[in-house]
């Protein structure tokens, strides 16, 4: 792997882990450096910081504590 690619993957502790959490990334960038730009997108989507999957998990969230209000109403009675 190219040092400059390294340092910059020790900078990003997230971005190292997902790298090796899926080895096939250690043979993209060590063939194609460049592929480094794709990399912060994999990421995300990955880890689940895309802006659809955090709105599915505040929606989950939401339904979440509708049923719970719902359960503490029905105990009530």
């Amino acid at each position: 792997m190219n040092p400059s690619t390294y340092r910059y993957l020790s900078s990003q502790p997230e971005l190292l882990k997902f790298v090796r959490y899926h080895p096939m990334w250690y043979r993209y960038l060590s063939r194609d450096p460049h592929r480094i730009n794709e990399l912060p997108k994999k990421a995300k989507t990955f880890y689940g910081y895309t802006f659809p999957q955090r709105l599915e998990k505040v929606n989950h969230q939401l339904k979440m504590a509708g049923m719970l209000i719902q359960l503490a109403e029905a105990m009530k009675d």
